[in-house]
């Protein structure tokens, strides 16, 4: 039987309940085990849709939390990758089952039986508990799913690329984004910053499309070459044909067609934003130019790896706003609204002092 303790954290005990602080049980590390001190925990759309059981597959009690970055407390007898001290990171995933082709191809987040999410997931070593995830003092992770934070990145504004960073590093990667290539980003919000950022790191040349005027200058701090109002259709004729890739991270509904049709022969579509109700694709929209239309779910461990490295190289963070996790349930408020620039990231100093 895993030996445990207790630690604070953050979370809710039913979908209509606001996050409050709760205690929660933590395994003793096992021998391939780090305990991480949590430093640092940024806000996903996804800790939202969790807590609220918007997806309806949420485990209660639900801690969300999964772009966490903390520092190395403890190690397991077995732990060769981590010292104690090392500053690390924990990203949307804490476990899979390592057998399927999908592990062994390093596509961990594609797991066959499934992967195991860093919460609101069945643990593994503690039977009927889910995981739980960063709004919490410290975490135990299998030293095989943590990652190593490059030494030059501001900490708070790293804890993002857990999560925003790799789900919008994977698909550019995955389609070769580089030098020669034209990439438009739609929407400019939590994951679209990031892609920016990427995308111009990569080599891309970059076309940023928004409904909004306001976000102009915005997309062009971040690194877009062009900016487009998505709601003018003489703007949008002007790109169409023209892009190899697109890189869609609304969540909102929209007219997917638009965009698919941006793309040149060849050209592909990723969407990485999570619309609630389907999106209508035309035929006519993918046949003529033998366009691509697809998906693209974070990354596995050593692409997320590379993605940190990649960011340490070009000094790429997220830009974003530091609240203390008794501000959490506003910060879920003003995220509906689409209120911040561009990720909200809790201080869990807030909660050890509580």
């Amino acid at each position: 039987m895993v030996e445990t303790k207790e630690v604070k954290a953050y979370g809710t005990e039913a979908a209509e309940s606001p996050l409050g602080q709760l205690t929660i049980k933590r395994r003793i590390t096992t021998p391939h085990d780090v305990e991480i001190d949590i430093l640092f925990c940024g806000v996903c759309h996804s800790d939202l849709h969790t807590a609220r059981n918007e997806w309806h597959n949420t485990i209660y009690p639900c801690v969300p939390g999964h772009e966490i970055v903390g520092k190395v407390v403890r190690v397991g007898d077995h732990v060769s990758k981590f010292k104690v001290g090392d500053v690390v990171g924990v990203g949307c995933m804490v476990d899979s089952c390592r057998e399927c082709e999908y592990c062994k191809e390093g596509l961990e987040q594609y797991c066959e039986p499934g992967m195991t999410g860093t919460y609101s997931s069945p643990d593994k070593h503690l039977e009927n508990t889910p995981t739980f995830g960063g709004y919490s003092e410290s975490v135990v992770v299998d030293e095989n799913y943590v990652l190593r934070i490059p030494d030059n990145l501001d900490l708070a504004a790293t804890a993002p690329l857990l999560c925003a960073g790799i789900t919008t590093y994977s698909p550019l990667h995955h389609w070769n984004v580089g030098p020669g290539k034209k990439v438009g980003v739609v929407g400019i919000g939590g994951l679209g910053h990031m892609a920016i950022k990427i995308a111009k790191a990569m080599g891309a040349h970059v076309v940023a499309f928004t409904t909004s005027e306001s976000k102009f200058a915005e997309a062009k701090r971040l690194g877009a070459d062009e900016v487009v109002l998505s709601k003018d259709e003489q703007q949008m004729a002007a790109y169409h044909n023209k892009l190899h890739f697109v890189l869609d991270a609304v969540s909102a509904e929209h007219d997917i067609n638009a965009y698919i049709a941006l793309l040149r022969v060849d050209g592909s579509l990723a969407l990485v934003g999570a619309p609630e109700q389907p999106l209508p694709v035309a035929a006519f929209s993918l046949i003529p130019k033998r366009r691509s239309f697809s998906g693209s779910m974070i990354g596995g461990i050593a692409e997320t790896q590379d993605m940190l490295d990649f960011c340490g190289k070009h000094n790429i963070t997220a830009d974003i706003e530091m609240i203390n996790i008794d501000q959490i349930n506003e910060a879920y408020d003003r995220l509906l609204k689409g209120d911040v620039k561009y990720r909200f990231v809790i201080d869990m100093n807030s909660l050890k002092s509580k």
